[in-house]
């Protein structure tokens, strides 16, 4: 007999719950952005028990969601545009201690990522004599800085044109200074342009909209409208692997 969701869909015993793992907000705007991506990959994987958690400011958090899902076996996928301590630590060690469960890899690097940020940067209007400037939410970790600079690098082979870094926290240079150094090197009548890459609107993205750049895009994520179809592609992808 196939195994019931809590739902009260039939599901095919053996396939692994999917554990969605944001870093949580207290914005409401953030908070509806991430949920409206989590029931967007539950509605393409209706054989799958689809939970979401959060490593921080927001419950249910991990070791609680591990729990309530009892013995079955689950993947956790992070939410997360890279891979920082959350990921090698927190979620790391939660899978350790949990049988049955596998840790997938980050959301980024990943070109889909990339195409929706360019994709931001239309939608806010890039001209040709725009400087653009990457704003990352930063991590201590050398291996989430390394992830934001491969993503930068990417974005300036799709659009063509130099692009820099700027962190928001936790790394170097601080956003202002790399919107103040852009703003050096702009021509007469050229812009600077911050490509948000930051996954939805929160406390971050209020932060990087006052970097003092002429324009700041929109996260991946926002709360109206369907969530972009390449970031469920690729939660779908990190689950599938």
């Amino acid at each position: 007999m196939a195994e019931k969701r809590t739902d009260g869909q039939a599901a095919p015993g053996g396939a692994p719950a999917l554990l969605a793992c944001s870093h949580g907000t207290s914005s409401a705007a953030g908070r509806a952005a991430v949920a409206a991506l989590v029931d967007a990959v539950r509605s393409r994987v209706p054989h799958v028990h689809v939970e979401d958690s959060f490593v921080d400011v927001q419950q249910p958090d991990v070791p609680a969601s591990l729990a309530g899902l009892g013995e079955r076996p689950v993947r956790i996928v992070p939410l997360l545009l890279s891979a920082g301590y959350h990921v090698h630590v927190d979620l790391a060690e939660a899978a350790e201690r949990r049988r049955g469960a596998e840790l997938a890899g980050a959301l980024g690097p990943d070109r889909r990522l990339v195409e929706v940020l360019a994709r931001r940067l239309d939608e806010a209007g890039l001209a040709g004599t725009d400087r653009v400037v990457l704003a990352a939410a930063g991590s201590s970790d050398a291996r989430a800085v390394e992830d934001c600079e491969r993503t930068a690098a990417m974005l300036a082979e799709m659009l063509r044109r130099p692009v820099s870094t700027g962190y928001i926290s936790a790394a170097r240079p601080p956003l202002a200074e790399a919107v103040a150094a852009a703003r050096e090197g702009a021509g007469e009548g050229g812009r600077v342009v911050v490509a948000t890459y930051l996954l939805a609107p929160g406390y971050f993205a209020d932060l990087a909209a006052g970097s003092g750049a002429d324009v700041v895009t929109a996260p991946l994520l926002t709360a109206a409208g369907e969530p972009p179809a390449e970031l469920v592609e690729i939660v779908l992808d990190r689950y599938g692997a």
